[in-house]
């Protein structure tokens, strides 16, 4: 490609992960356009991704080089209530973005999930199958195909639950936790269910990283995968957020009862990744002393 800088656009660009996104790819002088509906803040546009004669006309006026798309509805119990709107803005805005990138020459980088395994059988491979236990890793799945439908050089980074700095707690499933700790309440926490956590700011570079890849000529395309180097459970998290902060957490007891709708253990293979000398990651003590100590 040529030596303009290239124009990048990310939707969900005022969600946990598309602020670090936006962010890190300032931060390496990257153009980019941030796009957002329910939290417009300053510097990013406002779209609502489902109306979708409202995308095709940002997107042909935009031509952006690279779309990184983060927006969805990523919160497993507000998919199981509300599943039809989640379809249409997880599956089918997908796919929408998709064919209209298609046709104005924009690649594509679609941002899936752990969630699309079932947690029986891990590292799982890229090409492992996929087998979701409930409707968000469902959408996801559905989405993937969409967009690789539409796009057959397009890249699929498939991501871990995340974490970073957050603009309320209950942001992240890994960040609320603190919530739970600095309670009085007596309470059971999950030590079964096995999580990879990965900071937002690992995913933001190793999107950056794939981008310049991309922007260079190499043939990225198909699925990528991360998954954070430390494995836990919620009550590991807790454990280290007590630690961390000097808060008790003798209120709080392990429970191991599984859950029926989501996976045990997802952790992914990251192998094609590191391959291409792609990797980042955040040590999760220190990643959590960093991002809620304004919180504690």
């Amino acid at each position: 490609m040529s030596d303009k800088v290239p124009h990048i656009l990310v939707t969900g660009a005022s969600g946990l992960l598309g602020r670090a996104v936006v962010k890190v790819f300032k931060e390496k002088k990257f153009n980019v356009t941030g796009l957002a509906f329910s939290r417009v803040g300053p510097g990013l546009v406002k779209c609502d991704l489902t109306d979708h004669e409202a995308v095709t006309s940002l997107l042909e006026k935009v031509k952006p080089d690279v779309i990184i798309h983060s927006a969805a509805e990523r919160f497993p119990d507000v998919v199981e209530n509300k599943y039809e709107e989640t379809r249409l803005l997880n599956i089918k805005t997908a796919a929408h973005i998709a064919t209209v990138a298609r046709r104005i020459g924009s690649r594509v980088i679609h941002i899936s999930t752990d969630y699309v395994f079932d947690g029986t059988s891990p590292p799982y491979k890229p090409e492992d199958k996929c087998n979701p236990l409930n409707k968000y890793g469902i959408t996801k799945w559905e989405s993937e195909k969409a967009v690789l439908a539409e796009v057959t050089d397009a890249c699929i980074l498939r991501i871990p639950v995340l974490y970073g700095t957050v603009e309320r707690l209950e942001e992240s499933a890994v960040t609320t936790l603190l919530k739970t700790l600095k309670s009085d309440a007596p309470q059971s926490v999950s030590h079964h269910d096995q999580r990879c956590p990965a900071h937002v700011n690992d995913i933001a570079h190793i999107l950056a990283d794939m981008t310049a890849l991309i922007w260079k000529g190499d043939k990225l395309q198909g699925i990528y995968q991360w998954s954070g180097r430390q494995k836990m459970t919620k009550y590991d998290m807790i454990l280290t957020m007590s630690r961390v902060f000097s808060l008790t957490h003798a209120h709080l007891t392990p429970s191991h009862t599984p859950s029926t709708i989501r996976p045990y253990d997802p952790e992914m293979d990251v192998t094609r990744l590191t391959d291409l000398g792609i990797s980042h990651h955040t040590n999760f003590e220190d990643g959590v002393k960093e991002c809620l100590a304004v919180w504690v």
